[in-house]
């Protein structure tokens, strides 16, 4: 779970943001919205059904000073509609939901990548007809504003290619001036030895399942590379989930293999069994090689099609040092109709390395 961001796409009709302030408290209306009215239904947001509107104290700020937005969140239809919270910072800002620039150059993300599971009723924000909300996030913990600029900030939940079928929520741009400050990003905690694998926060069943997914995603990654460098005709595999199919193309896709399974081979790789979120995992893209395992990760198959070995695939894909994948789509009918539509964002997309890899069902 970069992009170009994010969650099982498919199932995103009507992901808007909400925030919440990222690692402390929200407002007082922080939880309106979250506890449905007994017999009232909510359907899903489209584009036009909820407005946000992005403000801050000051128009600069020293760099002393958190780089704190308020974002808030309109319901202008006459309906009761309901968003996904994942792409929201309701629960802290867990996707790349912001477009921003510094003199007009991009302002690179730094926080989590997720693979997203099914969504459950709790996954989900509900808003009343004419309902705001309003939260404040922390920008400065995922966003790096260490260059002194003139920034442009805008919530845009297509800024990095979502997926067909996702309701996109554009803000007006938000003007700041920002002193640059060094960006800390999130501690890690444990330590990893010199073993190939290590774990963290793991109970004694759970390290052995997380061993045994650990070898099984080595021997998927191996398999990919033995496709790759002697491809069949008419390319199946490869056209399937990554589409139009050329050398060079191929090579693209190789090469990220090869670095997969080096990273496997040769890394202190960490699975740290911490995190509580309903998600399979997720990484930071620039502290290698630490992957987080969460709820969804456990119940999942050993291997096959979204796979305890296939998650750990699709996040390995992420870290910039490897193969510097994005979250273009997420599940295997977004990731076929990318592989369709956008070949390069298929390319770069972890989810459709995780298919490919799994290969259920068996592909020629």
């Amino acid at each position: 779970m970069s992009f170009s961001s994010r969650g099982r796409l498919n199932w995103w009709m009507g992901a808007v943001i909400s925030a919440s302030l990222l690692g402390a408290c929200g407002s007082p209306d922080e939880k309106a919205g979250e506890v449905p009215v007994e017999g009232e239904s909510a359907r899903d947001a489209v584009a036009g059904d909820v407005a946000v509107k992005l403000s801050t104290p000051r128009q600069s700020l020293a760099a002393r000073e958190d780089v704190s937005v308020t974002v808030t969140l309109t319901n202008v239809s006459k309906d009761t509609v309901r968003v996904l919270k994942w792409h929201t910072p309701t629960d802290g800002l867990k996707e790349d939901l912001f477009a921003i620039t510094v003199d007009g150059a991009p302002v690179e993300y730094q926080g989590r990548h997720y693979k997203w599971a099914t969504p459950q009723a709790t996954d989900y924000l509900r808003l009343a007809a004419g309902e705001s909300v309003s939260y404040t996030v922390d920008l400065g913990a995922t966003y790096d504003f260490s260059r002194t600029g003139n920034y442009s900030l805008r919530y845009d939940s297509d800024a990095h290619g979502s997926a067909e079928g996702v309701s996109q929520l554009r803000s007006e741009d938000l003007s700041l001036f920002v002193e640059g400050r060094a960006f800390v990003g999130p501690e890690a905690t444990g330590t990893v030895s010199a073993m190939a694998l290590s774990t963290a926060n793991c109970s004694a069943a759970r390290t052995t399942q997380v061993t045994t997914a650990f070898n099984d995603a080595k021997t998927m990654s191996t398999g990919a590379i033995n496709w790759l460098n002697n491809p069949p005709s008419p390319y199946t595999r490869y056209i399937t989930w990554f589409g139009t199919y050329s050398v060079a193309n191929k090579n693209i896709v190789l090469a990220h293999f090869n670095s997969i399974l080096s990273a496997f081979n040769t890394k202190s790789v960490i699975v740290d069994c911490g995190c509580t979120d309903s998600a399979y995992a997720y990484v930071y893209k620039n502290q290698p090689y630490r992957i987080y395992v969460c709820n969804a990760f456990w119940p999942a198959p050993p291997t096959g099609t979204d796979s305890k070995a296939g998650t750990l695939i699709h996040e390995m894909s992420h870290f910039t040092v490897v193969a510097d994948t994005d979250d273009h789509g997420y599940g295997q009918s977004t990731c076929k109709t990318l592989a369709r539509n956008n070949p390069a964002n298929a390319r770069d997309n972890a989810d459709s390395h995780e298919y490919f890899a799994e290969n259920t069902p068996a592909l020629p």
